[in-house]
């Protein structure tokens, strides 16, 4: 395995912790979500460990809590992830950065307007995560009702479409810059989209010239057969969320057969596990770290959030006794359900720990030799191309990462030591797009 047949790397910015006790942790840095400084200087340790980006996650809304849970949650304030991108993308010049874009209640010019703007502000390096709202709380920001799963993937479908017909409005070629003549852009160079299609009717061009990587790189995250097939049409980056080998093996061999059959090159389709964890440089000391988090937690927040896991109100069992028996839910959540409460009950936790295991969001503590073990694992498998490592905490298990666990991973043979390109899509080794012909020039 050569340097740049590497494993992909990005670390996953969660601007209050994956952990919902991680702001309570004394070295997490005072309000994190909003603490620039600090988040450059994830951003910098990220780029000196030459990792491929940093995946920056967002919701238009704050998920339905209490008041009084929403008082003890670090969640609800951080920056907007475009305007932190547009900040972090001058603080570094090889990092890439993938910006999740809701297209259930945005409109495909403003958000391709914006990933424009982004890709040649950091010179080609951003990644539109395209996401479907799975917050109901959503519709009330925007004034409408929510929308149906089935209707969320046909319109973020169309609104890809759009996105990429407003990129390619421009020629590769089309400025000029002569000063002398005064011609800034050739006249025929630009072209309108006008399109008419069933949610969204926009004519183009856009009003900045193409993007430096033609198209900003796409990731998707869907697992649903839905999900699926929007990823293997449109994703460069699939996030895989499997909880085990077996089942991110499967995943990949569809996703890759999936974009074969869709007349796809599979080596372009990157499917990254996403992996939640804390990491120490020993067992004991990531066991140490994640048990620390665990006995943060507010039974406020944490007892509203396993009851949103098992759909029923835990709030009024003693917290250091057993699980009670519950009522298995009728709904979408039930296998959710199930799995949790039979880890629950094989694993004999009171309700208080079983509200600290819900509370990681599927952490696991791994020591670096145990990190390098999984990935290794992973990617000479068939299970993933390269993982979207998601922190339970803020700051120390990245640190753990740069300065122990990328020089196990190099000795290995499994990971580079610089970055092979300017823009993300050179790094990641995805061609860029040839501009798709639009209408006539404006």
């Amino acid at each position: 395995m050569n340097e740049h047949d590497t494993i992909l790397m990005l670390c996953y910015m969660s601007l209050g912790g994956g952990h919902l006790a991680a702001w309570r942790d004394p070295a997490a840095p005072e309000n994190p979500g909003l603490n620039l400084p600090a988040l450059v200087r994830s951003a910098q340790k990220a780029e000196e460990a030459a990792l491929h980006g940093m995946f920056i996650a967002d919701s238009l809304a704050l998920w339905e809590r209490t008041p009084e849970a929403h008082a003890r949650t670090a969640t609800n304030s951080h920056f907007e992830p475009m305007t932190l991108c547009a900040a972090l993308s001058q603080a570094t010049e090889r990092l890439g950065f993938v910006i999740t874009g809701n297209t259930t209640y945005n409109t495909p010019y403003g958000l391709a307007r914006s990933y424009a703007s982004l890709d040649h502000l950091s010179g080609g390096r951003v990644a539109w995560n395209v996401v479907t709202s799975g917050n109901p709380a959503e519709a009330g920001n925007f004034g409408g009702s929510p929308v149906g799963p089935s209707d969320r993937y046909q319109r973020a479908a169309e609104f890809v479409e759009v996105a990429r017909g407003l990129w390619d409005g421009w020629d590769d070629d089309a400025l000029v810059l002569d000063r002398a003549t005064g011609v800034y852009h050739r006249a025929d160079a630009l072209h309108a989209l006008d399109h008419e299609g069933k949610h969204f009717a926009v004519r183009g061009p856009l009003t900045s010239a193409r993007p430096p990587q033609g198209h900003p790189v796409i990731a998707q995250a869907g697992s649903s057969p839905a999900g699926r097939d929007f990823a293997a049409t449109y994703g460069d980056l699939v996030l895989s969320m499997q909880p085990s080998a077996d089942l991110a093996r499967t995943f990949y061999r569809e996703v890759k057969a999936l974009a074969a059959a869709k007349g796809r090159d599979p080596e372009h389709v990157k499917v990254l596990s996403n992996t939640a964890l804390v990491l120490g440089r020993t067992q004991d000391e990531a066991d140490e770290r994640l048990a620390l988090l665990d006995s943060l937690v507010d039974p406020v927040p944490g007892l509203e959030s396993l009851s949103l896991l098992l759909v029923h109100d835990m709030s009024g069992y003693p917290l250091d006794e057993p699980v009670p028996d519950i009522p298995l839910t009728e709904t979408g959540s039930s296998g959710i359900q199930q799995h949790f409460l039979a880890m629950v009950r094989s694993q004999g936790l009171t309700l208080r720990q079983a509200m600290q295991l819900s509370a990681r969001a599927g952490a696991q503590a791994f020591s670096v030799e145990s990190f390098a073990d999984h990935v290794e694992e992973y990617v000479t498998t068939g299970a993933a191309d390269g993982f979207n490592l998601v922190f339970a905490d803020l700051g120390p298990s990245l640190d753990v990462l740069a300065e122990h666990a990328v020089p196990e991973l190099r000795r290995r043979g499994l990971f580079r030591s610089r970055y092979r390109g300017t823009t993300l899509r050179d790094d990641i080794g995805i061609p860029r797009p040839a501009p798709a012909r639009s209408a006539a020039a404006v």
